[in-house]
């Protein structure tokens, strides 16, 4: 597969400066809420959320100076599309509803996909092992072994349902050790990240400097729970949680990847509106 080419690709000055200006900001307010707990860890990993937005913005934020390397995308075809045009230095994150027809195809036609971070069956994450064995395997190694079974590998989320929500995709709470072990043992082109959850929204609004979100804590129980199930260190398993409108309740709660998106670049267009090559014009919007 050639280099995608994002040289005809034009960027407006006064949007990539927007852009800039608000990944700074969230990215101090993570650094703030990170320092107001007692974890030496690093600061949780930004997943900027693009979906919708011109493939435009992506390579204002991910061209020097600020260099962003991770970015989340909740459709399959747009993120195919995106991941064509844009460099393949970007790491990109699968985030949205994960069907089962589309796992095969999403990790084996994007090699710089990182991580798919809404596993909730075995069924699909038995289908992302196939899908990146079959991209391995049509692609030579690079470099020495080692280091070419962990660029292989995808990185997955198992997300939890810890909501309880009808509405809600996720493994329910009881079989997230079944799935995490599934994928450890089972699956040797893909490697656990971690667990992942949306929350309920309600929730999500109330959380605030002095309120911790139950659906935070109750991942945090449940990460703990799986690692000593699997006789793994807790370390070993991130927590992914935390949007635009709580996520620096989630860092002070041990977040190490939040999810942002309008925060950074604003607010989405209708899905039957949003052009993966957006203008110039519509850039400024």
């Amino acid at each position: 597969m050639s280099q995608p080419n994002d040289s005809n690709m034009q960027v407006n000055p006064q949007r990539a400066k927007q852009l800039i200006e608000n990944l700074a900001n969230v990215t101090k307010r993570i650094q703030a809420a990170s320092n107001t707990t007692t974890s030496t860890k690093s600061p949780p990993r930004l997943i900027a959320v693009s979906k919708l937005k011109p493939a435009s913005d992506i390579l204002a934020l991910h061209s020097a100076p600020t260099s962003h390397l991770h970015f989340g995308e909740n459709y399959q075809q747009e993120l195919l599309e995106k991941s064509s045009l844009l460099p393949r230095s970007i790491r990109w994150h699968f985030i949205g509803a994960l069907q089962s027809n589309k796992c095969k195809p999403l990790a084996e036609q994007i090699p710089n996909l990182w991580c798919v971070e809404s596993v909730d069956s075995v069924k699909k994450a038995g289908l992302l092992e196939k899908g990146r064995a079959a991209l391995v395997e049509s692609e030579p190694k690079n470099g020495g072994e080692k280091d070419g079974e962990e660029r292989e590998r995808l990185r997955v989320f198992v997300q939890v349902n810890t909501s309880g929500e009808e509405s809600k995709s996720g493994v329910e709470p009881s079989a997230t050790t079944e799935l995490c072990r599934y994928i450890r043992e089972e699956c040797p082109h893909l490697r656990l990240q971690g667990v992942m959850t949306i929350g309920a929204i309600a929730r999500s609004q109330a959380t605030t400097a002095e309120t911790e979100n139950e659906d935070f804590v109750v991942l945090t129980e449940i990460r703990d729970r799986v690692a000593s199930e699997l006789g793994a260190e807790k370390a070993e398993l991130e927590l992914s949680m935390g949007m635009s409108r709580d996520f620096e309740g989630a860092i002070r709660l041990g977040s190490d990847e939040v999810r942002v998106g309008s925060t950074i670049f604003g607010e989405r267009p209708a899905k039957k509106d949003a052009k993966v090559k957006g203008d110039v014009e519509e850039g400024e919007k």
